[in-house]
């Protein structure tokens, strides 16, 4: 195993560590997957709905999306992703895919085997916890993205999701929920929420002119979180963040 290979996989194993406590072996099962790395540009398909993965994707630097696609071809963004997210952990136990994954930004890819990811999971059982977590935890976000969209209001949609990706920014250490890069455009926001591009470049409006947030091209500044949080009804706590904290491990019992 190469240092550049260890560097890559050192930082899958703190994530891994963080929903589940590990063994030994288990840490050097993580350490020796087998992965392509590839350097992937913005708006690049990693996995189209209806594909038959031969591997599972780790986004190692920028940030993707996933999507699914109407009959009529109108998209809904159905999540966001950072450095360190699996994008397709699913391709390891589903045959076909069932969504689109997307590169947002400029993107570093680990490519690792479906059949490697399946014989690490069947002979380490901590770490097909730590696995089972990643994904339990993916599934409480689809479900607040629901409910964003659902039964939230224009302007409350877009402010959750601004609260959303800068906490979990902060969580990953890449900023801090005073302010941020957004990578996303206005059609992206207004395809993640729900939204028309008009509506959405009404309310990004509002929220500069309450003060709420400053924009200087794609950054956006959070002048007073405490009172965007309470504007946009955003609690924490479908992010499970006593699992994915920095420094915090998982339950040391499980």
């Amino acid at each position: 195993m190469s240092d550049s290979q260890y560097g890559i996989f050192a930082a899958l194993l703190r994530k891994l560590e963080l929903r589940a406590p590990l063994e030994e072996r288990d840490r050097k099962a993580v350490l020796a997957l087998p992965s392509r790395i590839q350097t992937i540009e913005p708006n690049i398909y990693l996995v189209r709905e209806g594909d038959r993965p031969d591997h599972s994707c780790v986004l190692l630097r920028g940030f993707a999306l996933r999507h699914k696609a109407t009959e009529a071809g109108e998209r809904q963004i159905i999540s966001f992703h950072l450095d360190g997210d699996f994008l397709d952990l699913e391709g390891s136990l589903l045959n076909i895919a069932d969504h689109n994954v997307q590169t947002l930004t400029r993107c570093e890819i680990a490519f690792i085997p479906r059949s490697a990811m399946r014989d690490l999971i069947a002979s380490h059982a901590k770490v097909g916890m730590a696995l089972w977590v990643d994904t339990l935890i993916d599934a409480s976000i689809y479900r607040e993205w629901v409910v964003n969209v659902g039964k939230r209001e224009g302007f409350q949609r877009v402010a959750h999701l601004l609260c959303e990706f800068g906490r979990r920014l902060e969580v990953a250490g890449l900023a801090t929920t005073r302010g941020y890069d957004l990578p996303m455009t206005q059609e992206q926001l207004a395809d993640a929420t729900g939204m028309s591009l008009v509506h959405v470049n009404r309310v990004l409006k509002k929220l500069a002119e309450m003060n709420l947030i400053e924009r200087k091209k794609r950054f956006v500044s959070i002048p007073d979180w405490e009172r965007l949080r309470s504007v946009a009804g955003f609690s924490e706590l479908y992010l499970h963040l006593d699992q994915v904290a920095r420094g915090n491990r998982a339950d040391r019992a499980l």
